[in-house]
């Protein structure tokens, strides 16, 4: 006889449709002040994506062209305008700054917070729902991700809000009550939209691909042809495609040069539609500007992103497929719950094992594994005792070793390394791995032993807070208060905090990190002097240096850098004139121009001392500026 499902998982008695508790808002709003508003001001925007996007939106405002994006003022197709908008938005309102593009990210993932918790709360009730935002505001890879301006965190926020509006109207329509059913309908066309706007085509598969999964596993076809389906069309249209138009309109096709690979004509439909999209989906895009992360690597950080939250996901497996397999409670809330976080998980995973792939690929997939959690963390906090014993084991044999090695690592490091002597410059303890730069974390690699006395301070925070992670919570889960509930609320807000402690030691390495992925510094120094006559040069492609655009407000010229992000844009006749060569930086060198050069090469300076004088203007992070004058 198969054991008895417990009632405090999902219990359809405790899916609450009724106010949010302001308690448990409260402390979301909470985390999300310290961790995402506090932590807003630094450090500045990173070479690469994150300076690129936000200078595209600088140069919107500049221009009052919000179709077409420029960057160093080149058109620039990669990527659809919402986050560019967006940026825009926040520096139209307090002023071209980091932290005012930065905003309007943020305040989304605030957003992705309250979603995450109103879904749970309908899946799993009150306390579930709490525990999924919990993971969600506390876990590794949401915030990780949010360190820097892309849209993967947004296209999470429109998942979740894509799955609880569906899930909504159908409930509603099966109930009779079609008016809320239509409302939530369009709304979801609007969402829907809004995705398209974010994440591109992407941003509308899984949502679409769930909705579709889901009425045909749960036999409900029929009543989904029932919900307004052409006028939520019609509202999708209504937001995504004006934008789609105008940048097909102004962006025509235009003869492209051969030998470049590119068809003999193309334009913003080419480029955005056939090569983002579906050359990308089967790794042929032109240029091929980024890594390919394997699948074994994929699939692991696919859970270390929920960290450590993820350590309760076999408990909830094992739960949510037996659910499944109940034919008892077949159309009740438990199966819906089960059914969505398995379908919803499974699908995005399954997507981006056969195509291209990131490390945060899998990012709109979290909601899905956050909830999971929280059911079974809600479920053992209720008292059911076979989740409890899946908890407390998932924490002896997984979070509580780990916790011990991570914080007797970091207590190590933070004991034996030697402060970093004033004013040194951390490039010069660092490796040098290239290889691994196309990758969002690959400048990890270049961390040595050496170059932890620069972390004392982050890895003292770290050693604490991972010893509450693992021991402290571990303790309280086994031997605190007799009561369960309130044994297994303490321990779980000891993990909350203890996380909290966890990122914030993130942030202040990263921030520590920063001069070798970030040239705030260098461009701070250079904007005080740089004069509109002047040359500013970059030595090599615009991602080395990006963040000199945004923080000078001067155009850059890329020494031997037409390739990649402004490649395909430098094709238009209107392309202004950034590109240079040996020759010309030589020439440039020698004549009566002012011209500053970042590069990380310290041959440069023996290679221009036979064209004319090299002055060192500045150096930080293994990157210096050269000038001739």
């Amino acid at each position: 006889m198969s054991e008895p499902l417990p009632s405090s998982l999902s219990p359809d008695s405790q899916v609450s449709a009724g106010p949010l508790n302001r308690r448990s808002v409260a402390v979301l709003v909470a985390i999300w002040l310290v961790l995402h508003l506090g932590c807003l001001f630094t450090p500045g925007l990173l070479d690469d994506v994150d300076s690129i996007y936000i200078e595209a939106a600088r140069e919107m405002l500049q221009r009052h062209d919000y179709v077409t994006p420029y960057v160093d003022g080149v058109r620039f197709f990669d990527k659809p305008p919402l986050m560019y908008w967006m940026a825009a938005g926040g520096m139209k309102l307090f002023g071209p700054h980091d932290w005012a593009a930065r905003l309007p990210l943020s305040l989304m993932v605030l957003g992705l917070f309250l979603s995450v918790y109103a879904l749970g709360r309908k899946l799993f009730g009150e306390r579930g729902g709490f525990y999924a935002a919990l993971a969600m505001a506390t876990s590794l890879g949401p915030y990780l991700f949010t360190r820097f301006y892309i849209p993967d965190i947004m296209n999470a926020l429109w998942m979740a809000l894509g799955v609880h509006l569906f899930l909504i109207a159908l409930d509603n329509s099966r109930n009779g009550q079609m008016r809320s059913a239509r409302m939530a309908t369009w709304v979801f066309g609007v969402v829907m939209g809004l995705n398209l706007l974010t994440k591109g085509l992407i941003g509308i598969v899984f949502p679409i691909g769930f909705v579709v999964i889901y009425a045909l596993l749960t036999k409900q076809g029929k009543r989904l042809l029932k919900l307004p389906l052409f006028t939520s069309l019609l509202l999708f249209a209504v937001v995504a495609l004006p934008w789609h138009i105008l940048a097909a309109l102004r962006n025509p096709a235009i003869p492209m040069p051969a030998g470049t690979g590119l068809p003999a004509r193309a334009g913003w439909f080419w480029f955005y539609i056939i090569n983002e999209h579906f050359m990308r989906f089967r790794g042929l895009r032109i240029p091929h500007d980024y890594g390919q992360v394997p699948i074994p690597l994929f699939w692991l950080m696919f859970f270390l992103w929920l960290m450590p939250w993820v350590a309760f996901l076999p408990a909830a497996w094992t739960q949510y497929a037996r659910m499944w397999r109940d034919r008892s409670l077949e159309n009740s809330k438990r199966k819906q719950a089960a059914l969505t976080v398995l379908l919803w998980s499974g699908m995005v995973l399954g997507f981006f094992t056969l195509s291209s792939r990131q490390e945060y690929y899998s990012l709109p997939a979290l909601p899905a594994l956050a909830l999971m959690a929280g059911g079974v963390v809600a479920g053992a906090e209720h008292g059911d005792p076979h989740l409890r014993r899946n908890i407390l084991r998932a924490h002896t044999w997984f979070l509580l070793p780990l916790g011990m090695l991570i914080a007797a690592i970091c207590a190590t490091l933070a004991a034996i390394s030697p402060a970093a002597r004033p004013g040194a410059d951390i490039s010069e303890l660092l490796t040098s791995n290239p290889d691994q730069y196309n990758l969002a974390l690959g400048h990890l690699h270049d961390l040595t032993t050496r170059a932890m006395g620069f972390f004392r301070a982050p890895l003292a925070i770290m050693a604490v807070s991972m010893f509450g992670v693992g021991p402290i919570a571990w303790w309280i889960r086994r031997h605190g208060n007799r009561r369960i509930a309130n044994r297994e609320r303490a321990a779980n807000a000891v993990l909350a905090v203890s996380m909290c402690g966890v990122l914030l030691a993130v942030h202040g390495g990263l921030d520590r990190f920063y001069p070798i992925i970030g040239s705030k510094g260098l461009a701070m120094q250079l904007a005080k002097v740089v004069q509109p006559q002047d040359a500013v040069m970059l030595d090599g492609e615009l991602t080395s240096g990006s963040t000199l655009l945004f923080y000078t407000r001067h155009p850059l010229q890329l020494v031997n850098g037409r390739v990649n992000g402004p490649w395909f844009g430098s094709f238009w006749p209107d392309a202004p004139h950034i590109f240079e060569d040996e020759d010309s930086l030589h020439k440039a060198w020698s004549g009566t121009q002012r011209v500053y050069l970042l590069t990380y090469q310290q041959s440069r300076i023996a290679d221009l001392q036979h064209f004319g004088a090299v002055h060192l203007f500045a150096a930080s992070g293994g990157k210096m500026i050269l000038a001739n004058r």
